[in-house]
């Protein structure tokens, strides 16, 4: 656990369940087929480049002040733009955005970088991260702080700006797949 939030809270973990093995990383990711989450894609940029990657892993903390947090490999170029330029755009699918899921998530041969974005139409909402048009919701965020979480950075962002479809269905990941459920 993060020293720096065992300082804030006064708080040590059990000592006794500190001794205990973890699972392997395939004992988790075979349990975590099984969660079904709400697909998205992140995205950030400015006037000089655009980056994204497919995720699951965004959840909102708080209503109000309205806030998310989103976890990125480190080792992905957008988590690089997202620390550079400060800003982020979640990008909630729906059910009929599933080639832009695959084109973010590298599961279309050739497709990479720059070209993931001749998926969708893309334009702009108050921080300058390309926003998808059409998406479930777009949620337009500033980063207010970064943690270092093993592979990931998890960015705690504010919401500046929502878009919202009212109709659609969700597109979800579930056991090794993309499925479409109604709203």
């Amino acid at each position: 656990m993060n020293q720096h939030i065992n300082q804030l809270l006064d708080w040590t973990p059990n000592a006794e369940l500190s001794e205990k093995p973890m699972v392997s990383a395939d004992e988790h990711r075979n349990g975590m087929r099984h969660f079904a989450m709400g697909v998205s894609t992140i995205t950030s940029g400015d006037d000089k480049a655009r980056a994204g990657l497919t995720a699951t892993a965004v959840c909102s903390v708080t209503a109000d002040p309205p806030r998310l947090v989103v976890f990125v490999n480190k080792g992905v170029y957008a988590s690089e733009l997202i620390l550079k330029s400060g800003a982020l755009c979640v990008n909630v699918l729906a059910g009929d955005q599933e080639d832009v899921a695959k084109a973010f998530a590298g599961m279309i041969k050739d497709v990479q970088g720059e070209s993931r974005f001749e998926f969708g139409t893309w334009d702009n909402l108050t921080t300058g991260a390309p926003a998808l048009q059409g998406a479930l919701a777009n949620f337009d965020c500033r980063v207010v702080k970064v943690f270092d979480e093993s592979t990931h950075h998890a960015f705690l962002c504010e919401v500046l700006a929502t878009r919202e479809r009212q109709d659609g269905e969700a597109l979800i990941y579930l056991n090794g797949g993309f499925r479409q459920i109604p709203q």
